[in-house]
């Protein structure tokens, strides 16, 4: 068991840093609803993130752009409510920042004061570094995000793993260092060769979180639906799958359909 679930009430920022420095790997999977967050929470997950990837998971949509922020706050709110212990860090949506580091703050404190969590995540290096100043300058704890993004996917064209050539790496370098300098706490590396994680993660003071970056990082986060197995579309490479739920609740759904039509469900024990 972490010492931090050991000793801590609730995980916050200074926590993370703390595990960082101790060299405690730090656990981290996306929550969009009250009853898995209250389920993760209690396993003992460092850090929930309610992500953008509620877009797909939940909302079935074929990009992360869709997802508005009243229905990421709707998410965050629900998570929250959930949670006693976890970190909680809300995505802010594709429109909401980009360009605009006013309405980046705007998006921001609205997310914070509707929905009551504890941070919030940006993608991208330095063409974001103004939004997150101005976001942390207001009191809001800032996560990054670099490597595959995506909410650029339109831009990349394609999910396969970023920053294999030298150029990209060593620009993925520096906005690691910018987005750290400008206040960031820590900063996501998604679906990178684990040799340039490792790299960032031991030049950085801040933790870093990787998904598809190899065990270099300072923690890992996963997509909740995808570890346990209820999508079955989604089979990457740096995906461990701990469960199929899929099949699990389809086979119950099906006994119990099974049951009503045959009069067996329910029996005299489950009648008033």
């Amino acid at each position: 068991m972490s010492t931090a679930k050991k000793q801590v009430k609730r995980i916050t920022t200074h926590i993370l840093q703390a595990m960082k420095e101790k060299g405690e790997k730090i656990s981290m999977l996306t929550a969009y609803d009250f009853s898995m967050a209250r389920i993760i929470d209690d396993a003992g997950i460092d850090v929930v993130l309610v992500g953008d990837s509620a877009s797909n998971v939940v909302h079935g949509h074929e990009t992360t752009l869709p997802i508005t922020i009243e229905q990421i706050i709707d998410h965050a709110s629900a998570v929250v409510r959930g949670v006693k212990r976890a970190l909680i860090v809300v995505d802010l949506p594709f429109g909401y920042y980009q360009g605009d580091s006013k309405n980046a703050l705007k998006s921001a404190i609205r997310i914070m004061k509707e929905s009551g969590a504890h941070a919030i995540k940006m993608e991208g290096g330095e063409f974001i570094l103004d939004s997150v100043r101005r976001i942390v300058s207001a009191g809001i704890p800032v996560m990054g995000h670099l490597g595959l993004m995506p909410q650029s996917i339109y831009k990349f064209g394609t999910y396969t793993v970023r920053a294999k050539d030298q150029s990209e790496a060593q620009k993925l370098i520096a906005d690691a260092k910018a987005l750290e300098k400008a206040g960031a706490f820590g900063i996501v590396l998604e679906k990178i060769p684990q040799e340039l994680a490792t790299e960032v993660s031991k030049s950085l003071e801040v933790p870093t979180i990787g998904i598809g970056a190899g065990p270099g990082c300072d923690g890992q986060v996963l997509v909740l639906h995808d570890m346990l197995g209820i999508n079955k579309d989604f089979s990457p490479r740096f995906l461990r799958r701990y469960a199929n739920l899929y099949d699990i609740i389809k086979n119950s759904v099906a006994q119990y359909i099974t049951d009503v039509k045959a009069l067996d469900f329910p029996n005299e024990k489950e009648a008033y």
